[in-house]
């Protein structure tokens, strides 16, 4: 990647698993040997710094806090930013108002939207109204399965029609909830948990799941 990347994950809509795809993101970008700033807006204590000590958490609410992202994006070849509930659109709106989306437009920059959607017909407005907003940008929806979440209404065709604006769909399979415990009791990557973890039926079902799940992001092309 000859220019900076930014990936935002978010959605306007709380307990989506939006935090689970931002650390599935950040362990794709170490296996990829790729270098990275990780920004944490869920403050002030924030969930991804948990699992990512190096992630720093900022309010994105204030100019403080949105300095301290996009300020510097060429100090790394990508930064990733796990939003907190409800800030998918109060964010892509200040990308516009700060002109990082005109910047994308000339080819300055690059910004990735993953759309954590939630189980309701409500996500397909949610997704009409961020293509909009986004023009020129790479937007991309996840489905998280991680906590057994359910997708009702796909068939429909305004769900098809809204599914059809974004560039791929990207589907996160539910993790063996026992090994999830463990993940998130131990407060390690998933690829941490796959390569050194005590338990080996843990460590297994953790390593299967994060190789189908980290395929699946080979379709960000990223480092392409």
């Amino acid at each position: 990647m000859s220019k900076p990347t930014v990936i935002i994950v978010g959605a306007d809509k709380g307990g989506v698993g939006k935090t689970t795809v931002t650390r599935i993101v950040l362990d794709f970008l170490r296996n990829a040997g790729l270098e990275y700033r990780a920004f944490d807006a869920e403050t002030p204590k924030g969930n991804l710094k948990r699992f990512f000590p190096d992630a720093q958490v900022v309010d994105l609410e204030h100019s403080d806090g949105q300095m301290a992202v996009f300020d510097n994006l060429t100090g790394s070849k990508v930064t990733v930013i796990d939003l907190a509930a409800r800030q998918l659109s109060p964010t892509l709106k200040l990308l516009g108002d700060i002109g990082m989306l005109e910047a994308v437009r000339d080819g300055k920059l690059d910004v990735i939207v993953l759309h954590v959607l939630g189980s309701s017909v409500a996500s397909f407005q949610e997704i009409e109204a961020t293509a909009g907003a986004i023009k020129g940008s790479r937007y991309f929806l996840v489905t998280n399965h991680i906590n057994d979440t359910a997708y009702f209404g796909w068939d429909s065709e305004a769900a098809q029609k809204a599914l059809g604006l974004a560039e791929a769909l990207i589907d996160v399979p539910k993790l063996d909830e026992k090994a999830n415990e463990h993940v998130e009791q131990a407060g390690k990557p998933f690829s941490e948990i796959a390569r050194d973890y005590p338990s080996f039926v843990v460590k297994g079902k953790v390593a299967h799941w994060l190789k189908g799940v980290l395929g699946a992001l080979n379709v960000l092309k990223l480092g392409q």
